[in-house]
């Protein structure tokens, strides 16, 4: 096959969106028809988004949520599997030979009690997989994910003229688990029903000005671990310490020395983190406990960098304890969860040509390569399941409004990040480019 450059891949799309345009009057070089269409339905999207915002439901949890999705897809003409993977939803379109795209939005809520002071701000209150009752709000965004989705299931389907081949649309579950990608692949999602050749999504960013679009080359989010350490000691009186084998200095050691994986045993081009996020140990002043426990997140990208550092956790608790005198019995419990969220890969000649195509089409101050960051996503399951075959992008798009990115630029403004009580991104302009993101990346692949 010919190899397409990025310039015929541009005209290739100028083409496609000529042939999408709902008006034959409008030249395709002075407006782009897909954002046309998005603006008129805007509208409506904000009832949706605002429905979405003020009822989320948590991981696991997202019955009325996925129910919604699935009629808003059926009512657009896709055939509608619900309960895939626990609470996952598939929605197929199939129009003819050609490729399959399947385009995927996440529909948890996380465990925080919301603050945004919106109208339509969520009051709905529930109990986490980890038994703990709290208010529940769409802090990561994922209401404009859904509404994003809506919108892009029903553009392609008023247009199955301009495109060939199948399109799944699927409502995740437990993103904010890690789990719900997984779950919904041990379910058949590529057996049951049709495998991608390639899988978009976008996720709201906390970080860029309010439309804008940006994806990562290469690696896009980080693999995720969280670790726990067990430090065991000897208790005692804190004024004899001598007759103690204290677990907090031996912690504290181990705390110290861990920071020395990322400074000196891995290559300073390879970004890594190992944050202690919690120390716990002892009950009174004037009391030396008998243990000390800590909890770790570890951030990587290669699967041997990871490799590495869980190893030289493990290496270094148990140094630290022996050189503390501990007994070999008595040395340090270092265990991590099996089921981590793995990083996601953005695959790089794909992702460039979708890059340069959306600028051709949305603007080139619009649309820009980002560096990647060391958040977890478990989007990256869906590539990972076939690596040498499906091709994968998810995009960024800003949520902060140009005002208040301007000001944290200029005086240090503090923003709210995602899962902030306090994160209300400008949902329009999310909603707007996200679909157009989508949309227009989907009938490129399947254009005609």
């Amino acid at each position: 096959m010919k190899r397409l450059t990025s310039a015929s891949l541009r005209l290739a799309a100028t083409v496609s969106v000529c042939a999408f345009a709902l008006s034959s009057t409008a030249h395709c070089a002075e407006a782009n028809p897909v954002a046309a269409q998005v603006a008129r339905d805007m509208p409506g999207l904000m009832e949706i988004y605002r429905d979405l915002h003020a009822h989320p439901e948590l991981s696991k949890q997202e019955v009325k949520t996925a129910a919604k999705l699935a009629a808003f897809a059926r009512d657009a003409g896709y055939e509608v599997t619900e309960g895939v993977g626990g609470t996952g939803i598939v929605a197929v379109m199939r129009n003819g030979e050609g490729p399959t795209v399947l385009v995927r939005a996440d529909m948890d809520g996380l465990p925080v009690t919301e603050q945004t002071g919106l109208a339509f701000a969520s009051k709905e209150r529930g109990v986490s997989t980890a038994g703990i009752e709290s208010g529940i709000m769409h802090a990561c965004g994922h209401d404009t994910h859904m509404t994003a989705w809506v919108e892009t299931a029903r553009l392609m389907a008023a247009h199955k003229d301009k495109w060939s081949g199948t399109l799944v649309m699927i409502g995740q579950p437990a993103e904010e688990l890690g789990e719900g990608a997984r779950a919904m692949l041990a379910d058949g999602l590529y057996t049951r029903f049709p495998k991608p050749d390639y899988t978009l999504a976008f996720h709201d960013s906390a970080g860029m000005p309010a439309g804008k679009v940006g994806a990562a080359i290469g690696w896009t989010f980080a693999n995720v671990d969280s670790v726990d350490i067990e430090v065991k000691g000897r208790g005692g009186h804190g004024a004899y310490p001598h007759t103690t084998v204290d677990p907090i200095v031996i912690a504290s050691s181990i705390v110290m020395k861990l920071q020395t994986l990322a400074s000196r045993e891995i290559d300073p081009k390879d970004p890594v983190v190992v944050t202690v996020g919690s120390f716990h140990a002892g009950t009174k002043h004037n009391i030396i406990g008998d243990n000390a426990h800590l909890e770790l997140t570890v951030r990587s990208y290669s699967d041997a960098t990871r490799k590495h550092l869980l190893d030289g956790i493990a290496r270094i608790a148990r140094g630290e304890a022996i050189a503390a005198g501990v007994a070999e019995e008595n040395l340090p419990e270092v265990t991590h969860e099996e089921l981590y969220t793995r990083a996601t890969w953005n695959s790089p000649e794909f992702t460039q040509q979708a890059v340069d195509a959306l600028q051709g089409e949305m603007g080139a101050d619009m649309v820009s390569v980002m560096p990647s960051v060391m958040g977890g996503e478990d989007f990256g399951e869906f590539r990972r399941a076939d690596e040498d075959h499906i091709k994968s992008i998810i995009f960024w798009v800003g949520g902060v409004p140009q005002v208040k990115y301007d000001a944290a630029k200029a005086n240090g403004t503090p923003l709210p990040s995602l899962h902030s009580a306090l994160w209300a991104p400008e949902a329009d302009k999310v909603i707007g480019s996200a679909s157009q993101a989508i949309t227009l990346t989907a009938l490129r692949l399947l254009g005609r």
